[in-house]
């Protein structure tokens, strides 16, 4: 063992001002794609530099590579996948029902509806409307794809390059540290209008089948694969009337299947599994309990299980870990810096929050996290102090547990 609290992240974070500005060249025509690349590149060196300098033990490449469609904002966890899979259409705002339509799972009488319908948001009704009020939801899509026929994989080309450059740029940084990438969960990629699979079952298959060639080519690559699965938690908050937490085990339960469907035959230590409640700043006041879901999501086949553990909706929820085991072989990735505040934590309370896991699990079974990607969520300058914070209390902790 490494005799220290290892550090890493979600994934997202902040783009350069170069980037950006190149993207925008990009859709509008005036750089071409291999202008684009060599900026691109830059970046990723600069991001995995910092990251390595800071002293982060599992880095990625920001995510800089996940290029969005023409009229989506660039860098989202989830749309990059619209490019990566044939079969989708993208989908007129105007045209009736184009947020919906999404294949409804049915426990019981129970359905999975509109993706953007939140019952936190009916709940605060009056917070969410008010500019003021320091709610945000962040920007949503101007359009949303359409599965119109069978789902394949056409993501090859633009994967390889994101895998390079984070290849490239490890190498540029002259580190031996670990490199992940993130990817959307089967259950996420569900998460869209469909108007071919005939139910929830067809299309879950059906995104784990197609998704799994991006999962075992960034294994191959020798990097970390990170499923991004907010569908095993934010969706209960978009689900109408609200359902019982037996109901909404069983959708996190078909979902797991289909992450152990589609990661069958990578190694289980490079794969970690992110559960995530949703990264809007809002009150979260209908959340659904980790306790509820945990020992569905345990049944995963993964190496880690990143969650939230820092904002102030999730921080006492530490205690699921008071009464279970960790499968053999698995680590908890606890969030110890938030992305929904601009305080900047205590390295102390940092390393606290750590030791507090590390108690439960023993501390060679925790690696420091954040809570989620810090990319567009707060601004860049705390962005980094939030992660320079997390390195020095993982230190702190370090000392105290070895």
């Amino acid at each position: 063992m490494a005799n220290k609290i290892r550090t890493t992240h979600v994934g997202s974070l902040p783009r350069t001002k170069e980037l950006l500005e190149a993207n925008q060249q990009r859709l509008a025509g005036e750089i071409d794609t291999e202008r684009f690349h060599e900026v691109l590149q830059d970046s990723v060196n600069k991001v995995v530099q910092r990251q390595v300098d800071l002293g982060i033990d599992i880095v990625n490449e920001g995510e800089y590579g996940h290029a969005m469609l023409d009229s989506i904002d660039f860098g989202s966890w989830w749309t990059y996948s619209f490019s990566r899979l044939g079969g989708l259409r993208p989908t007129d705002p105007q045209e009736p029902d184009a947020a919906g339509k999404i294949v409804r799972y049915t426990p019981g009488n129970v359905e999975l509806t509109a993706f953007f319908d939140r019952r936190d948001q009916h709940a605060f009704a009056e917070a969410y409307a008010d500019p003021t009020s320091g709610v945000w939801v962040g920007k949503k899509p101007l359009l949303l794809p359409t599965i119109e026929s069978e789902l394949s994989y056409i993501g090859e080309a633009a994967l390889a390059a994101d895998l390079q450059h984070l290849r490239t740029g490890l190498n540029a940084a002259g580190t031996q540290a670990e490199g992940f990438v993130a990817a959307v969960s089967p259950g996420s990629a569900a998460r869209i209008r469909n108007l071919y699979y005939p139910n929830y079952d067809e299309l879950l298959a059906a995104t784990a089948q197609v998704m799994s060639h991006e999962y075992k080519a960034i294994a191959d690559a020798g990097f970390t694969v990170q499923l991004d699965a907010p569908d095993l938690a934010e969706a209960f908050d978009q689900i109408n009337p609200e359902p019982s937490y037996e109901d909404f085990r069983s959708y996190v339960r078909k979902n797991v299947e289909a992450i152990n469907a589609s990661i069958e035959g990578i190694d289980p230590s490079q794969v970690r599994l992110h559960i995530c409640w949703g990264s809007w700043h809002g009150p979260h006041s209908t959340d659904v309990p980790f306790e509820e879901i945990v020992d569905e999501i345990l049944q995963a086949k993964v190496g880690g299980f990143t969650f939230e553990a820092a904002n102030v909706r999730h921080a006492a929820e530490w205690r699921v870990w008071k009464d279970r085991k960790l499968p053999e072989g698995t680590v908890i990735i606890p969030g110890v810096v938030s992305h929904s505040t601009n305080l900047i934590e205590d390295p102390r309370l940092v390393a606290d929050r750590i030791i507090q896991f590390a108690e439960l699990v023993g501390p060679d079974n925790v690696i420091a996290s954040t809570d989620c990607g810090l990319g567009g969520r707060i601004h860049e300058q705390l962005a980094w102090a939030k992660l320079e914070s997390l390195v020095k209390g993982a230190e702190i902790a370090s000392a105290e547990l070895y």
